[in-house]
């Protein structure tokens, strides 16, 4: 079973920047895509980025375009989340996600539902 490690979450002041790594514990892992999710609390998981492992590919949430970006080492069997700009709304849990088969739509990256493997969330908060 494949397992996903988040880390890089933290408090930072609203207009800082955060990086958040996520690397998968086999080194063969390769999925499909892999995703950013938020979730606040009392709210539900909502998409952030989601990336082709692949490449060419990167789909971003309206709320972060601009101020967030997703990249990937491959060799490193890791995603990124670079977060700049940040805002006390994306004070969140942040999680990523891992598919393992084709995504044939534009629209499925945007679904938790369409993803197989989860990390187990890194806390990032900003301060007014």
């Amino acid at each position: 079973q494949v397992q996903l490690v988040e880390s890089g979450g933290g408090l930072v002041q609203a207009g800082g920047s955060l990086r958040l790594s996520c690397a998968a514990s086999e080194r063969t892992f390769s999925p499909y895509a892999m995703g950013w999710f938020r979730q606040a609390p009392g709210k539900e998981r909502v998409f952030v980025a989601a990336t082709r492992w692949s490449g060419g590919s990167t789909y971003y949430a309206d709320s972060v375009k601009g101020r967030f970006t997703i990249s990937r080492d491959n060799a490193k069997n890791t995603v990124y989340l670079q977060m700049n700009s940040l805002k006390p709304e994306d004070t969140a849990v942040y999680y990523c996600a891992a598919r393992k088969s084709i995504m044939f739509l534009s629209s499925s990256y945007y679904d938790p539902n369409n993803y197989d493997y989860w990390g187990q969330g890194t806390q990032v908060t900003v301060s007014s």
